[in-house]
């Protein structure tokens, strides 16, 4: 007999109960209602509990929030053994919708370590996405579908995704040791199940994708097209190979002041931003021939 393991989430009205293997793949569902139960028998039999408010099902866990004439302490228990007894009595938690375009996409993860321990990189061996974007919560996921089921792991902090990679940072209190292999294989079996990671055109009016674009880079003026183009030919392809990002944000004439924003693994380790500043000083000195030029490395 298999059991569920119980996991509290920051928010305390809801409880994650995580099954030993994935139970959708790709898709996630939520449920306000037993009328909206339709596709699973398990939610249906979990609304008849009175206190159940709304059922999530997603990757390996059943997340329930309570309404709040109880505590879970007194009832946790209980749900779990219902949920367990329903799995084993043969019941089905999800019917999923198969369709003949439905087509599963080889595709391989692995994972990596970069300079910030708080930070993994996920590396596919295809692209993800054109365009570099971090997300801080799940309220900021619109355009990636993969990040806001990310952001269901009670472990992850914050999301960045670039060209083929995923960097993920955890919150302090989780080891990599105990968390990296469910979130790897959950990016797999997300993508390879027909996930979207990005939708390319729900970023096209970010102010980041403005940045990038050739109109903006035409209006800046010459020292700082200068900047631009050393940033993206000398110091971006290694801070991306650590699963990072860097982005141009201004430059002050009368300070000699370089801003720029690292993003993920590059952000908030102060190792990171020291050494990037340090050298991406050096290296604009020497190449714009300024000893005067100052960087100012600010996390994104």
């Amino acid at each position: 007999m298999f059991q569920l393991t119980i996991k509290p989430t920051q928010n305390p009205t809801i409880l994650k109960f995580e099954f030993p293997d994935f139970i959708t793949y790709g898709a996630n569902y939520e449920f306000k209602n037993i009328d909206e139960t339709k596709n699973s028998p398990l939610a249906k039999k979990l609304f008849f509990l009175p206190f159940v408010k709304t059922v999530y099902i997603s990757g390996n866990f059943i997340a329930i929030e309570r309404f709040s004439i109880v505590e879970w302490e007194e009832v946790q228990d209980e749900v779990k053994k219902v949920i367990e007894d329903f799995v084993e009595n043969g019941g089905q938690i999800i019917i999923e919708e198969e369709t003949s375009e439905r087509k599963k996409i080889p595709i391989s993860i692995y994972g990596e370590t970069t300079p910030n321990p708080s930070v993994l990189k996920f590396v596919a061996n295809k692209l993800l996405t054109k365009t570099a974007i971090e997300f801080k919560n799940i309220d900021e996921t619109t355009p990636s579908p993969l990040a806001k089921e990310l952001f269901k792991f009670p472990s992850v902090k914050e999301i960045f995704i670039d060209e083929n990679y995923v960097s993920i940072t955890k919150y302090d209190s989780y080891d990599w040791n105990e968390i990296s292999t469910e979130i790897r294989s959950f990016i797999k079996q997300f993508i390879e199940n027909g996930g979207t990671v990005i939708d390319e055109n729900l970023i096209t009016k970010t102010e980041e994708h403005e940045k990038n674009q050739e109109e903006y880079f035409n209006n800046l003026d010459v020292t700082s097209q200068q900047i631009v183009n050393i940033l993206e030919e000398y110091v971006k392809p290694a801070v991306q190979s650590d699963g990072g990002n860097i982005s141009f944000e201004n430059y002050n004439e009368k300070t000699k002041t370089v801003t720029v924003i690292l993003k993920g693994a590059c952000s908030g380790c102060p190792s990171s931003t020291f050494t990037l500043k340090n050298g991406i000083e050096n290296m604009l000195r020497s190449m714009l021939k300024n000893d005067d030029i100052i960087v100012e490395a600010l996390n994104g």
